[in-house]
């Protein structure tokens, strides 16, 4: 113990948000120092064995652009370690970047995962985090990092539900007591309202274009519940299916949200089905303090507004819902009395 503490004072230790889209690395005492895409660029060679070019913003540059031998990858598919070797290369390289000392001392390092993970799951993501060069491993529930990251009491005896949608999830908790009373996963979120564009526009328009352009679609004129004021424009370029040739097409709000509102309607089930489950008492704490929405999808436009009607339940959304759940993550790794209340074995 004494010996871990001397450790401590020489190594970086790490938080990690290991999301399907997105990681974040928090390094404690400096805050989120990392913010990547999580996407790996690898070779393979003529034995068959990969040599990674890339690792994210510049590895998903090259995502439906690379030539034959190089792949653009993500290695986390829907929560969970899809490619155990691509993922060690991937945690690898954010270990690397941001701890000073990599040689010397291996940095303690904490993961935030999806809750409703199998044993196995838990164990690949241990075991990439413990050869990718970190001397301990905690794990930490989504759902729980983003409690702790927008600030919400997760220690006292009251309700506090939390709705984290991703990439490739979106989870639905709720917690009382530092530990998680009822949570419910489900493969809906960003990367399947992406899908769902790519699908729309090549079923409506005959046009082909990448989750890229899809997913810049949604951000910037997606909407859960557009009003008529609310409609805007948007240019894609893709390419035709019938004569093959590159073309332009000007999509509408009212069309992605007709694209997207399958995806929609699941979530705002996901989160019903959750406030069925919650026994009284807590129910009850959760129409006073209501329901804290966390992750990328908490930006889709007007997505708390269509909530707060379904429900009747007041929706907030957290600051900056893209890294709650990493600065939950590394709240907890600064203070170990939480950590040990909260990390999962």
């Amino acid at each position: 113990m004494f010996f871990d503490r001397i450790l401590g004072l020489f190594s970086t230790d790490l938080a990690i948000d290991l999301g399907t889209a997105n990681s974040m690395v928090y390094v404690k005492g400096k805050g989120i120092v990392l913010k990547e895409p999580s996407v790996v660029a690898v070779k393979r060679d003529r034995h068959g064995n990969h040599h990674v070019l890339a690792v994210g913003r510049d590895a998903k540059l090259m995502l439906g652009k690379t030539p034959i031998g190089i792949q653009a990858i993500r290695p986390l598919k829907e929560g969970v370690i899809a490619d155990f070797e691509i993922t060690q290369a991937m945690l690898r390289y954010f270990i690397c970047k941001v701890h000073n000392r990599r040689n010397l001392i291996r940095p303690r390092i904490i993961v935030a995962i999806p809750s409703n993970i199998t044993q196995v799951e838990k164990r690949a993501v241990k075991e990439s985090a413990e050869l990718a060069g970190s001397r301990e491993v905690y794990l930490i529930e989504e759902p729980m990092a983003a409690a702790i990251g927008a600030g919400l009491p997760i220690t006292e005896p009251v309700a506090n539900m939390v709705v984290d949608i991703g990439g490739g999830t979106t989870e639905v908790a709720v917690i009382s007591l530092a530990g998680i009373v009822y949570s419910k996963t489900v493969k809906i979120a960003g990367d399947k309202m992406d899908e769902a564009i790519c699908q729309y526009i090549k079923h409506k328009y005959n046009l082909l274009i990448g989750e890229h352009t899809a997913e810049q679609v949604k951000i910037k004129i997606g909407n859960a519940q557009p009003e008529d004021e609310e409609e805007q424009t948007m240019e894609i370029k893709g390419r035709d299916l019938i004569s093959g040739i590159p073309r332009t097409l000007t999509v509408t709000t009212k069309e992605i949200n007709k694209a997207i509102e399958e995806q929609v309607e699941a979530i705002v089930m996901t989160v019903k089905d959750a406030l069925e489950h919650t026994p009284p008492e807590l129910a009850a704490d959760i129409v006073d303090r209501g329901i804290m929405l966390a992750g990328g999808g908490a930006l889709l436009k007007n997505l708390d507004k269509l909530l707060r009607e379904k429900t009747g339940v007041p929706i907030f959304v957290a600051e900056d819902p893209l890294s709650t759940v990493a600065r939950g993550a590394g709240e907890a790794l600064e203070n170990l009395s939480i950590l040990k209340e909260v990390a999962i074995y």
